[in-house]
This record gives structure tokens, C-alpha cells and sequence, in this order.
């Protein structure tokens, strides 16, 4: 069943709501559904987005927080697309590892780190919108041989909650992307109905998806103040603005590489000898432009 009711959109939520413990439900929800087992967040755990800045319509926030398991879990939205973009959810992920562990700790005190990546931008390629990394060790002579921990070396793999692990992947940390542009699905399993709301704002009213009964709860557009929703009104304004400005200067720069195509095409039939009537029929540029280059 559909619900006519506007939510606050999730990027503007984790800027300004979700780092509120008391509304901590909302993400334990999506990290569930992502991760397929039930979390504690435990604590808000500071990170270069989680201040206070001037720049708050900036192209990324970002929220990070531990688990009762102790795990840590970094939620990213990035709004458009960045050169280095996956080199900085590794930097993320490695921070997170590293100020884990004290000198002279054992490196067994480090616990799992996820990264949860939410893009507001096509990438890549792929026919899915939401994707999930692991580190695993296969066979470089037989790819079906996948490393795992044996009987015998059970007591010395264990985490610091004294499990015992399996697998590296248990160790190293995980990341998903979830692009949210590419979604265009009847919401009908827990992802799918994140997906929608990520996308649209929209939530089912008879919702059993954990988070999103509590984002119906809390992150409804109505229950703000004047003053609170004008600064998302702002803030959404400001957000298309940028889209646009950054699918500009996409086109543009796909203009110019086209443009550049043709200019060396003509320069190379000037080279040969055509006919400027030729060179401007097969490259489309004017006879102008052709005598100038």
C-alpha cells in the first residue's frame, strides 16, 4: 500500500537527524538489510563529516559508527561523482582500521569494518544497483581453490569476541554501493523498498522493512519546523543545482572530446589532400573551422 506522506530525503536526514542516537533505528535498519543479521549502534564515532561545517550543501557527508560487536560502520552519500572516489572509501576503510589499534596492542583487537556507499550518480556498469565487496583468496593454478582457515589452526583464528574464523573475508572489511539512480523497481523485497525510499522518499504504509518503519516515524517532512523546512527546501535546490552544473560540464567536455575528433580527422585530410566540400561532408564541421585548423 503506498504512502501519500513526503519523507525527508536520506541525504538530508544523515546530515541533520540521524546522528542522533535516539533516531539510530533509521540506520541500524539499512546496515541490517545490507549485512543480513540484526545491529546495536552503540556509539556516534566522529569522522570529517560528522562536524559541524560552513560548506553543509557540500557533495558529501558521511556518518560513522560502532556496533555492539564493537564492528564499525561507515554510511557514505556522495551526491556526484569524483575522480577518486574509490580510492577514498579505501582511505576510509583503512583509517577506521588503523585507529583501531594502540602501540603495543595485539592485532587482534581490530574488529570488522564495513563501508556502506550510497551514489547519487550513475557508475560504472553492471546490471544491478546495489553491489557488495569481499576480500577472498582464490588459486592463481586453480581458481576454484578459495583459502580457508583449517581445524587446525582453530584456536589461533579467533576474533576478539573468541569466534572462531573461517574465512579472510571475515577479517577484512566490506563494502557496498548502492546507485541509486539506476533503480527503477517494483519495491517488493527490504532493499528494494531502501531503494525507493533512497531514490524517491517514498515508503510502502504497511512497511515491515527494518529502518523504515522508524523513518515513517521521524523523518517526515510535515513534522518539521517552517524554519527547518525551508533549510531543506535550500538545501534540495542547491543539490539539483549541483547535478546540473556537474551533467553541464559532462556534456560540455563530451562536446569538446567530439569536436577534437573531427578537427584531427579534417587535419589529416587536409594532410592528403582532400577537397574542404569533402573534409566538411564527412566531418560535419564548417569550411570555416576546416581552413583554420
Amino acid at each position: 500500500m503506498s504512502d501519500k506522506r513526503e519523507y525527508i530525503r536520506f541525504d538530508w536526514a544523515i546530515k541533520r537527524i540521524l546522528r542522533d542516537k535516539t533516531n539510530k533505528e533509521v540506520l541500524e535498519g539499512l546496515i541490517q538489510v545490507l549485512i543480513k543479521e540484526p545491529v546495536t549502534i552503540t556509539e556516534i564515532l566522529e569522522s570529517e563529516s560528522n562536524k559541524d561545517r560552513s560548506e553543509d550543501k557540500g557533495n558529501r557527508v558521511d556518518v560513522k559508527v560502532r556496533t555492539g560487536k564493537g564492528e564499525i560502520i561507515i554510511v557514505e552519500v556522495q551526491l556526484t561523482k569524483e575522480r577518486d572516489f574509490f580510492q577514498r572509501i579505501l582511505f576510509g576503510a583503512a583509517t577506521a582500521i588503523n585507529d583501531q589499534i594502540g602501540a603495543g596492542q595485539d592485532h587482534e583487537v581490530i574488529k570488522k569494518v564495513y563501508s556502506v556507499n550510497i551514489l547519487y550518480f550513475n557508475f560504472g556498469s553492471g546490471d544491478d544497483y546495489a553491489f557488495h565487496g569481499v576480500t577472498t583468496f582464490r588459486g592463481m593454478t586453480n581458481e576454484n581453490a578459495v583459502l580457508e582457515f583449517n581445524n587446525g589452526n582453530e584456536r589461533k583464528y579467533m576474533d576478539s569476541e573468541r569466534r572462531r574464523i573461517t574465512t579472510p573475508d571475515e577479517v577484512f572489511p566490506e563494502y557496498f554501493l548502492l546507485i541509486v539512480d539506476r533503480f527503477n523497481e517494483v519495491a517488493r523485497t527490504p532493499i528494494e523498498e531502501w531503494m525507493a525510499y533512497l531514490k524517491d522518499g517514498a515508503i510502502r504504509e504497511d512497511t515491515t522493512t527494518p529502518g523504515l518503519q522508524e523513518a515513517r516515524r521521524k523523518l517526515e517532512y510535515m513534522s518539521m519546523t517552517d524554519e527547518e523546512r525551508r533549510e531543506y527546501r535550500d538545501y534540495m535546490v542547491s543539490v539539483h543545482a549541483a547535478k546540473d552544473a556537474w551533467e553541464t560540464a559532462l556534456d560540455e567536455a563530451r562536446a569538446e572530446a567530439r569536436y577534437d575528433e573531427k578537427a584531427n580527422t579534417a587535419l589529416k585530410m587536409k594532410a592528403k589532400g582532400f577537397a574542404i566540400e569533402d573534409i566538411a561532408e564527412i566531418t560535419g564541421l564548417a569550411a570555416e573551422e576546416i581552413d583554420r585548423l
